[in-house]
């Protein structure tokens, strides 16, 4: 058949797709194809008139290696005219069959792959060129399709409608010098006082620092013992840090002090201060390598998904007279969340977008306190009982306010089975928020607090001790045993802590008899024996001994509780004359 009418009846054959594969001659490839003829579409045929079952078998057989990747299908898939003329160039001419086969191969895109259709054309790069050498390249070197370049995806993890929030900066560079970009201040060069360059080569330094450190740490450990003296490289380094830190400077010129100013003044907080000078390198040098490890570390956690810079996170609240910096995410709604400062009515804990806003907004706010019951009043300290089904926006303030500053907490909306005892301190303007702990007003396991807060303005002075005992006062008064809800968080603990080893001690300190039990103890104090054991356990006070445990009264720890007791006064402390409270109803 000529060639012309071999061309013309190829048109009258039923192409399947996604099944078709290169080969190196034409001979091969006329065997891998599956050509079939024209036929009627039954019922069990795809939309292009080729079963999706028995015909699907044929092309695996031939080489189920390279056919069962799906990306590998893809990637080699060939357009209808080149695959008329590999046919073709089976019995042409040789002149012919020359120009078939170096025809047989579809042009390939930027990124490697041959477009079957539109939809597989990938937009050009600037590599183009380099791509298109290195698709040659593969094409030389063999048919293996796992050699393939892959589909480029430039920038994958970065998003560009984000950028620096540093004034002036252009997200271009990063502290840490192994990134093209950043999107917080942490990264931020321009930041740090540094260029982008310049931090390029500190990460060369360091890494450079990095390899020679740990060649003499494995030379040290080949050759160390159990209780080696400091080698020689160890002593010079320890010379040479005492000599650089003997030759930093008593203090800064006039001329730095200008300068240093006039930096303050011209960046204000969006720039850090400048740090030369003020102590020596040595120390400076680590602090910049501390800095660099840190920004590595929230970056590595930016790339895994786990934080996303710009995300809704509060940095800051603005709190009466106070801006506070805070600690956790809390779930304010988006639209203020976004906005990286709060503003807060420190008295009906209204939350607001601007200083504006807040100024009018306490013109016209009527609250002074808490809403309740004032239950506890001694001196400027009072606290207020609010019950969550009555005062239903204000506790979910309350609670979204505390989420700022614990880590575990869970409950924000769902109040109104709790109560909430709000400590304050008034003065001539009103009752200021120090903490809050609230309770469930049914609890089956004699929980006397679900969730406690010292406000940050007011912790280390003795405010969280007051909570805890006043929550252990109404148990007191409810004729109960009480114990915090857990798990306990780590400040919570070291609070609860501190609070049962007074309690202890203080009972030892008036006790007179010469046996005592756990049993009266918590009684007495309304705490609950597991807690008693497992701090006496800590202080070294409970012994087995002939097959009984006995209490050690170590009158050092007594003597020392009491230096502290004298020492401290009874400023901060719960009064129970002070309690006018009786316990709820169903409790």
């Amino acid at each position: 058949m000529p060639f012309r009418n071999r061309l013309k009846s190829s048109y009258n054959t039923k192409l399947r797709r996604d099944t078709l594969f290169t080969t190196e001659d034409g001979r091969e490839l006329s065997e891998t194809c599956n050509i079939m003829p024209r036929r009627k579409r039954t019922a069990g045929s795809s939309s292009d008139g080729t079963a999706d079952s028995d015909d699907s078998a044929e092309p695996e057989k031939t080489d189920s290696g390279s056919h069962s990747d799906p990306t590998v299908r893809s990637s080699a898939r060939l357009t209808r005219t080149s695959l008329r003329l590999s046919q073709s160039s089976q019995d042409a001419p040789p002149d012919v069959k020359q120009v078939a086969e170096r025809d047989e191969s579809p042009p390939r895109t930027p990124t490697g792959n041959a477009p079957s259709s539109e939809s597989d054309i990938d937009i050009s790069s600037p590599n183009a060129s380099h791509d298109e050498g290195a698709a040659k390249d593969q094409k030389d070197s063999g048919s293996d399709p796992s050699h393939r370049p892959k589909r480029r995806r430039f920038h994958e993890s970065y998003n560009f409608n984000m950028k620096c929030p540093t004034p002036g900066c252009n997200s271009l560079g990063h502290l840490t010098g192994k990134h093209e970009r950043h999107f917080s201040i942490s990264g931020c060069p321009l930041y740090h006082n540094l260029s982008a360059d310049e931090c390029k080569v500190k990460a060369t330094e360091r890494d450079k620092q990095e390899e020679e450190r740990n060649q003499s740490q494995n030379e040290d450990n080949r050759h160390a013992t159990r209780h080696q003296a400091p080698t020689a490289r160890q002593v010079r380094y320890k010379e040479k840090v005492q000599e650089m830190r003997k030759r930093r400077d008593a203090g800064l010129t006039k001329e730095q002090k200008e300068k240093y100013m006039e930096h303050r003044q011209t960046h204000g907080t969006s720039r850090e201060p400048l740090l030369e000078n003020i102590t020596s390198e040595y120390d400076l040098e680590l602090f910049r390598k501390a800095q660099a490890r840190a920004s590595e570390d929230l970056e590595k956690l930016r790339m895994q998904g786990q934080i996303t810079e710009g995300s809704n996170m509060i940095k800051t609240i603005v709190f009466g007279r106070y801006e506070l910096d805070t600690w956790y995410h809390s779930p304010y709604p988006e639209e203020y969340a976004r906005l990286g400062r709060l503003y807060v009515c420190e008295f009906c804990l209204k939350y607001m977008k601007s200083q504006t806003i807040l100024r009018r907004h306490m013109a016209k706010c009527v609250w002074k306190h808490p809403p309740g019951d004032e239950v506890y009043r001694k001196g400027a300290i009072s606290v207020f009982e609010v019950d969550g089904k009555k005062n239903k926006i204000y506790c979910q303030n309350l609670c979204l306010l505390a989420k700022l500053f614990l880590d575990h907490k869970t409950l924000y909306y769902d109040v109104e089975p709790f109560l909430f005892y709000v400590m304050t301190e008034a003065d001539n303007t009103g009752c200021h928020l120090v903490g809050y702990f609230s309770k469930e007003k049914n609890s089956f396991l004699n929980y006397n607090v679900s969730c406690i807060l010292t406000m940050p303005q007011y912790m280390r002075q003795g405010y969280g001790k007051m909570l805890i005992d006043f929550s252990y006062l109404l148990s007191k008064v409810e004729e109960k045993v009480g114990s915090p809800e857990r798990p306990l968080s780590d400040l919570g603990l070291i609070s609860y802590r501190s609070y049962w080893k007074e309690v202890l001690l203080r009972y030892m300190y008036n006790f007179q008899g010469k046996e005592i039990s756990i049993k009266e103890i918590s009684q007495e104090t309304a705490v609950n024996p597991v807690d008693i054991v497992s701090t006496l356990q800590s202080l070294q006070m409970l012994k087995y001994w002939k097959g009984k445990h006995l209490v050690l009264k170590r009158q050092d720890l007594i003597d020392e509780w009491k230096a502290k007791e004298t020492k401290r006064g009874t400023n901060k402390t719960i009064d129970p004359g002070s309690l006018k409270w009786t316990p709820p109803k169903g409790t």
